[in-house]
């Protein structure tokens, strides 16, 4: 049977499943992976099991353009398109997102400086929406819904299939690493950009004094390649070289292996503790195992040890050129988290008059990436950190990501994420309700 089939089975089952779980009220699906950082309170609701939609159902090479299941992690997506010699046209930095959340929720990496957000490089969606039917979305088909879902959270539908825009690859990826005072990184960013003659480009703030800028070029010949997946750790690398060589496949999982740096909460940073983690237990996957485990049964609260107080601070928020380093400095008097990840995107489709994270298609924008904790003091409660990021960001006419932890007032909420608008989309698409709306999920955590 072809994948193709088996899709439109699966589909016909999950539909059937769907209309009967909406009579119990607001829906949540049930899948393998998540990448979520924000916690959901406790009520029982039914759960629709899309585990099953993980696969890749065709690659057409010709035209550069993959199908595939929503639920496919970028892992097998991946797996599948360098064996044509392709990849997609971004490829978010941990093995588990999967295609259709990097959709929905906005997903970035260091190809975005080239082909934006992941939403803009799929050229069609299948939706299922709280009616029980699935439609086809594109760029003249259903379009409102197609340029509306992204940023959406599921709160207009649940995405089955998607085909999304590939790029042609080379065997090797070698890397230039710029060391740069934080205060000139953003407008040298922009220079190299502008110039062209790059495949990925992207940056780490290690302290007030020192950043690097990664310059990234496909070649089809290595002198030699590094292997970060085991006993390497590829952030601190970058202090240590000029430049560096990894396979393709390297390169796109190279912050995989510690979760960028956040590996270091798990102490498997130390050889000796790495050594016996063993390869395969480290990555993400293992990573937010481990924290969902701990989330759900509280397991540090019941250790023996003084407790500090803290809060967690993990977000990704996109910043115009003009105010970056202003947002930095303020980043570095108040919140002090290292390193910091800064990834460079433009929004290229300037046709799309409707997304719920747009941002000005003429402007260099740069995503500050920072996942740690940060410790209260006095009367401080949690969010006050967060609260004091989101008040920043809007101050500096940027945007945040809703995929963790959001603080915003609900009026305030919906004049940042357009609410005029996404209620249009929502009484079009889900005039009942059977989803929640994306303040009280993303906010509000129902």
């Amino acid at each position: 049977m072809n994948n193709l089939k088996k899709f439109e089975l699966k589909k016909k089952q999950l539909v059937k499943e769907f209309n009967e779980l909406k009579k119990q009220g607001p829906i949540r699906i049930e899948k393998k992976t998540s990448n979520l950082f924000r916690s959901r309170n406790k009520i029982n609701k039914p759960r629709l099991n899309v585990r099953s939609f993980n696969e890749v159902i065709s690659i057409d090479s010709k035209n550069k353009i993959v199908n595939v299941e929503g639920m496919t992690t970028y892992e097998d997506l991946v797996n599948e398109t360098l064996k044509y010699n392709f990849m997609p046209s971004v490829v978010p930095q941990l093995k588990t997102i999967t295609v259709g959340g990097a959709y929905t929720g906005g997903g970035i990496e260091s190809t975005s400086f080239k082909y934006g957000f992941v939403h803009e490089t799929v050229l069609e969606a299948e939706i299922l929406l709280s009616s029980g039917k699935t439609i086809i979305c594109n760029a003249k088909q259903n379009s409102d819904l197609f340029f509306g879902y992204p940023n959406s959270y599921g709160t207009l539908g649940y995405v089955l299939r998607l085909k999304i825009k590939l790029i042609p690859v080379k065997k090797f990826v070698h890397l230039t690493y710029i060391k740069i005072n934080p205060e000139k990184m953003f407008h040298k960013m922009n220079e190299i950009e502008k110039k062209g003659n790059l495949d990925f480009l992207d940056g780490v703030v290690f302290s007030e004094e020192e950043s690097y800028i990664i310059v990234g070029k496909f070649t089809d010949k290595a002198p030699y390649t590094n292997n970060y997946t085991y006993m390497k750790i590829f952030y601190k690398s970058i202090k240590n070289r000029n430049e560096d060589y990894l396979t393709t496949n390297d390169y796109l999982w190279r912050w995989d292996t510690d979760w960028f740096w956040c590996s270091e909460h798990f102490l498997v940073q130390k050889p000796i503790i790495r050594f016996f983690w063993g390869k395969r237990n480290l990555n993400s996957k293992t990573y937010h195992k481990i924290m969902s485990l701990n989330a759900k049964y509280k397991l540090i609260d019941k250790l023996p040890i003084k407790k500090i107080k803290s809060e967690s601070v993990i977000q990704d928020v996109e910043i115009p050129l003009e105010n970056a380093y202003k947002f930095l400095e303020f980043f570095m008097k108040t919140i002090k988290i290292w390193p910091i990840w800064i990834c460079p995107t433009k929004t290229y489709n300037k046709s799309v008059k409707f997304d719920l994270y747009i941002t000005n298609p003429d402007k260099l924008y740069f995503n500050f990436g920072f996942w740690d904790q940060v410790q209260l003091k006095g009367k401080e409660k949690e969010g006050y950190y967060n609260r004091l990021i989101e008040k920043k960001v809007l101050n500096l006419n940027g945007k945040k990501s809703l995929y963790s932890s959001s603080y915003f007032p609900e009026k305030e909420f919906w004049k940042v994420y357009n609410g005029k608008k996404y209620f249009e989309l929502k009484n079009k698409y889900d005039k009942n309700k059977v989803f929640l709306n994306l303040y009280e999920k993303c906010v509000l955590k129902k």
